[in-house]
């Protein structure tokens, strides 16, 4: 996932000396890319002190073994751009350098070429160090898939066998300790799973049979065994992987902007050192101004402008993956930070896609426990999305017997010797407790009406519940100036109570997949919109919005492939962090290109007339650059509430339209 230094805009530089790539991330004194340039220095440095104590035959030659040392971190390179078919037609910042640097030897300054090169050349270097320090946390992803599972099999016991070899339904046996090689469901055992690494979650989450775990997560103090979900080569885990190394594939407005600009430069400052030799032979002073065009190339090389956007957009990503935030392009990340409305789906992204039972109404002959126990001894034979609800609620679930289901409507059956019917108010008349059903019907519940031998015993108010940080969510986006829409393929009533609960400012319910899109491609002409979702409904709004935002990288494929960024975990305050986040790198971005064209403005004047030598416009030139990367390199910090305390899981459950109680 090593990403290619840029040179000069015009593609990846084939220094040699390292090759582009650094095998080990430690300190910079055993960074084997640093050591040619810090060589070249050393003798720069060298070369002074000689020169100061007159020894100018030792001088130079310290001078010339340190220009050698530099020039062969690009020069090599620029040669070999020049003489192929692949690098025809791409005219680098490099060139540029091998120019000046020659041609300040022949005119005898070789304590200035020594300078340009080993300037230049710490300068690459330290851009590529910066490169590889902000992908460190990307690269990072890939450490987190154990190298070898060990899988249960019939007949053969417990093997060993690579990660990438684990195949959906195998039963993996996960001791303490141990990382989970790819994602799957939990069939013994119980635990702890620590999922930090993966999304943020501080906590551990308890696993026990049925709940599913995660690629890349450690297991606790218990052995488990694990029903794979996923092959090893396709899970949640390198699905985020693969998302991540698409960020380095793409560059955003921009950093086109800045290509637009550093493109053209190198030929056209290649022009004018030209013109001005020919003015020198001119005005009969060619000496002096072949010197002069030098230095006007060193200082109107595009040197930072070409790294001005790259280091800030790597930064920023590898920072937001690092905090749960995928960000597929740096386009994405650079639109993320002009996003000033944000439509939310509904199920799932905002609330938990989980029905509760959160209210009971009785009438005085039964209590709410015998209510409740009642309708689960119904509903626990049904595969009705309200039925676990129920049976989750009831403290206790008697044995029921004869059950029907009457599709549309609900179930009868007996309990204990009584006929008791459960559905919807339009099969079953509330009765006495009409009023109280319409009261939960108005807080946005599914309504469940249980009978008891003809006579109404209970009202259930079910509803899909918020997640508990989406009002916190909303109103950070509210303080950032951000308004909010929900929309939804529920019915209306249940969409405003939620609404209300949340603080979202405006509601669009009963729309299909078809609708939400259109709600979203007319709102992104009008003001930079995003989408959130899950499922796969939500497809069409994240691909019609100004960046689309999947709601867990384990969601729907259809979603994720459809956004342009994927938050790994599930919880909702990651949203107004990433929107900080982007609009931070945007600014850093904008300040960098400034920085960069300013240091361009005022050194070519300066060079063109002679109030610069080499020696200072290559110490002016290089510093510049070197504040460039490490500006954009504080993109890398993740601004203050970026990173939740918890996120939640990587699990994320697709949407659904309206249920209604009752129909089945």
């Amino acid at each position: 996932m090593t990403a290619e230094p840029v040179d000069a805009c015009c593609g990846p530089s084939e220094r040699a000396g390292h090759g582009g790539e650094h095998e080990v991330w430690g300190p910079w004194w055993r960074d084997r890319s640093l050591a040619l340039p810090i060589a070249s220095g050393l003798l720069w440095v060298t070369g002074l002190v000689l020169e100061w104590a007159g020894l100018r035959p030792l001088a130079v030659a310290a001078f010339a073994l340190g220009l050698v040392l530099g020039a062969w971190t690009f020069v090599p390179g620029t040669v070999k751009r020049l003489v192929t078919a692949r690098g025809r037609g791409r005219l680098g910042v490099g060139l540029l350098m091998t120019i000046a640097a020659g041609g300040a030897v022949l005119l005898g300054h070789v304590g200035e070429a020594a300078a340009l090169a080993f300037l230049f050349s710490i300068a690459e270097a330290l851009e590529d160090r910066a490169m590889d320090r902000a992908q460190r946390g990307l690269r990072a992803l890939l450490s987190l898939i154990p190298e070898t599972a060990r899988v249960s099999r019939p007949g053969a016991g417990e093997v060993v066998v690579p990660a990438p070899d684990v195949r959906e339904r195998d039963v993996l046996v996960v001791g303490a300790g141990e990382r989970i090689a790819t994602d799957g469901v939990v069939s013994s055992g119980r635990s702890w799973v620590d999922t930090s690494a993966i999304t943020g979650e501080s906590i551990p989450v308890a696993a026990g049979p049925g709940d599913d775990v995660l690629a890349g997560s450690v297991n606790g103090s218990g052995t488990m065994t694990i029903e794979a979900t996923a092959d090893g080569r396709d899970n949640s885990l390198t699905r985020i992987v693969h998302l991540v190394e698409q960020a380095h594939a793409n560059k955003g407005e921009r950093a086109r902007l800045a290509d637009k600009i550093a493109r053209p430069l190198v030929p056209l400052v290649l022009i004018v050192a030209v013109l001005v030799v020919v003015f020198g032979f001119v005005v009969g002073d060619p000496g002096t101004w072949i010197e002069r065009a030098l230095v006007v190339l060193v200082a109107a090389s595009p040197c930072a402008l070409a790294i001005a956007v790259p280091v800030t957009v790597i930064s920023a990503i590898g920072s937001a993956s690092r905090f749960g935030v995928v960000i597929k392009s740096g386009a994405a990340f650079e639109q993320l930070g002009t996003i000033r409305r944000v439509a939310f789906d509904k199920t799932g992204t905002l609330t938990r896609n989980r029905p509760l039972v959160v209210a009971v109404r009785t009438t005085a002959d039964h209590p709410e426990a015998e209510v409740l126990g009642l309708a689960a001894a119904l509903e626990s034979t049904s595969t009705h999305p309200l039925a676990e609800a129920v049976t989750v609620a009831a403290p206790s679930v008697p044995e029921a017997a004869g059950v029907q289901e009457h599709p549309g409507h609900g179930l009868s059956g007996g309990v204990g010797g009584r006929r008791v019917r459960v559905g919807s108010s339009r099969w079953i008349d509330p009765g006495a407790l009409t009023a109280q059903a319409a009261d939960l019907a108005g807080q946005g519940m599914s309504v469940i009406v249980v009978e008891v031998d003809g006579l109404v015993a209970g009202a259930i108010g079910i509803r899909d519940e918020l997640r508990p940080e989406a009002a916190e969510a909303i109103a950070a986006l509210n303080a950032q100036g951000i308004s909010t829409v929900m929309l939804t393929g529920d019915n209306a009533r249940t969409a405003e109570a939620l609404a209300v609960q949340a603080g979202v400012d405006e509601v669009h319910a009963e729309q299909l997949p078809a609708g939400k899109a259109a709600y979203v491609r007319r709102s992104s002409e009008l003001t930079p919109t995003a989408m959130i979702g899950d499922g796969i409904n939500d497809a069409p709004a994240l691909a019609s919005a100004t960046v689309g935002i999947a709601m867990g990288a384990t969601g729907s494929a259809a979603a994720v492939e459809s956004a342009d960024v994927a938050f790994t975990g599930t919880d909702i305050r990651l949203i107004p962090g990433a929107l900080a986040h982007a609009r931070r790198g945007r600014a850093i971005m904008t300040g960098n290109i400034a920085l960069a064209l300013a240091i361009i403005v005022v050194l070519f004047p300066l060079a063109l007339f002679g109030v610069l030598g080499l020696a200072a416009v290559v110490l002016v030139h290089e510093i510049a650059e070197v504040l460039v990367i490490a500006n954009g390199i504080r993109a890398a910090r993740s601004t203050g509430g970026s990173r939740p305390v918890g996120t939640g899981g990587l699990t994320a459950r697709s949407s659904s339209g309206p249920v209604e109680a009752g129909i089945r």
